[in-house]
């Protein structure tokens, strides 16, 4: 071989070595760059390892370490173990989401962090979230007309029972909230933001678009050190990680209807609130389910919006399970200590609550209100949960008329009904009394109720919520 060729050879070896540093080196920059911001779509996409699945992609615990452990700290804790801190929770302090880069199971991860006792509070799995449903929760509804006076001029309101009563189709007149009589005091307020914590919202929707709420100028973009900038336009989506909370699935958008389609404006239904913000929070995806890291990250964020300036009274949340955690527990507490009112489904097992929790609903906080659902004769929904220690208060749950995707509406059965009814009755009383707390809230939704001899010794209150009661109307 001529001293020529030798060269050459030499000179290509070493091309391709410096390319392969200077390769690795750009792959260890992006590892440790911020997540990427998608601009063209205003938002964020989560930082993934190599060869993971999407449902791998969610960290797999969530740990709270206990005070004056620095996040540093933390961090170096995780990265001994191969692990990384996908998040932290700004408003639980301690509280991180842990990914786990060696592929073990989620028990065993939590096993690994809780047995650091002198520096961790607990260690729980990142547990699956779905929604829990009656078999027949969805119905495709051909609605009529039922024009009177007196009434919103809403096509369809004729077949809200819920809000007016009058016995049609096998109801009990006057079975209703009372809303009538309300609306004669406040018909709600723009004033007043209320989040939906579901699949997101169809903020698109005719009957929904007014009512929408949309980040005001003076309120920042939402920055998450760890995942990075949103443009918030309409809200947030913790389930794709994303600003963009468009349903796709159809159950947030028909809870938000109930809270605040537009009264009055001839088009579908009302809402409880003819004015009102609803805020979407979406951490359920197409197919219904989640994660606990989802909700506890888009009530993470429903909190720094409040800080921010926005006027987020209630939160929303028509769903739940089982599956007890502490570090959702500890979330929505964050929210309570930042006056925000938390309204959850009781569920739909027909069980007893008091006997076997359903959480959210059964975590005993000082700003959460668990919901039981009735049909339209005043009884206690043949699905609904119950529990006189840990229900609260019950409302129309059975067959509801409000929107769905695509400008449609639909009839739906289920504590996810009845739930956006108290959250909506304690947007009005908001609206009446802008500067109430939490606490008093709480109290005066609970005291609003109708007795009803079939809910004694089922639910706490005794009775079915009333919108004009929780105004102060006789």
């Amino acid at each position: 071989m001529s001293r020529t060729n030798i060269w050459i050879r030499i000179t290509i070896v070493g091309i391709l070595v410096v390319t392969a540093a200077v390769l690795g080196q750009i792959r260890r920059w992006q590892s440790d760059a911020l997540p990427t911001v998608e601009v063209d779509h205003s938002s964020v996409r989560k930082p993934q390892t190599s060869a993971r699945t999407l449902m791998d992609a969610e960290p797999e615990v969530l740990v709270r370490f206990k005070p004056g452990v620095k996040l540093s700290e933390i961090r170096k804790i995780a990265g001994r173990l191969n692990d990384r801190v996908e998040d932290n929770i700004e408003s639980v302090h301690g509280l991180v989401a842990i990914d786990d880069l060696d592929g073990a199971d989620m028990g065993s991860v939590a096993a690994q962090y809780a047995a650091m006792t002198d520096l961790v509070e607990y260690a729980e799995p990142n547990a699956r979230i779905e929604l829990d449903e009656p078999a027949d929760t969805y119905r495709p509804q051909d609605l009529f007309e039922r024009p009177s006076d007196n009434l919103p001029n809403d096509p369809h309101f004729g077949e809200q029972w819920a809000l007016n009563n009058i016995g049609q189709d096998g109801g009990k007149a006057g079975a209703d909230l009372s809303a009538l009589q309300a609306w004669e005091k406040t018909k709600g307020s723009r004033d007043v933001v209320v989040a939906v914590l579901d699949t997101g919202v169809d903020y698109n929707h005719l009957d929904l678009v007014t009512n929408m709420w949309v980040r005001p100028d003076n309120v920042p973009q939402y920055v998450d050190p760890d995942l990075g900038r949103y443009n918030d336009i309409q809200g947030y989506d913790a389930n794709a990680n994303v600003a963009d909370p468009m349903d796709d699935n159809g159950h947030g958008t028909h809870c938000a209807g109930i809270i605040g389609a537009e009264g009055n404006n001839g088009e579908g239904i009302a809402g409880i609130n003819w004015n009102v913000q609803i805020m979407p929070l979406k951490f359920l995806g197409r197919g219904g389910f989640g994660s606990t890291k989802d909700a506890i990250e888009a009530i993470n964020y429903a909190i720094d919006r409040k800080q921010k300036g926005v006027n987020l009274r209630v939160i929303s949340a028509s769903w739940g399970s089982t599956q007890n955690s502490t570090a959702l527990e500890d979330a929505i507490r964050a929210a309570g200590e930042n006056g925000i009112l938390f309204v959850a489904a009781a569920g739909n097992n027909s069980t007893d609550n008091d006997k076997r929790p359903h959480y959210p609903s059964n975590y005993d906080l000082p700003n959460v209100i668990s919901v039981a659902a009735l049909d339209r004769t005043d009884s206690l929904a043949s699905f609904s949960n119950f529990g006189v220690k840990t229900v609260h208060i019950a409302a129309p749950g059975r067959e509801i008329v409000s929107t769905w995707l695509g400008n449609a509406y639909r009839e739906a059965s289920g504590t996810s009904m009845a739930t956006p009814y108290v959250s909506g009755v304690a947007a009005l009383i908001v609206a009446n009394d802008p500067n109430i707390s939490v606490e008093k809230l709480k109290e005066k939704v609970l005291k609003s109720v109708d007795k009803i001899d079939s809910l004694n010794g089922k639910v706490l209150t005794g009775g079915r919520i009333n919108a004009a009661k929780a105004l102060g109307i006789k």
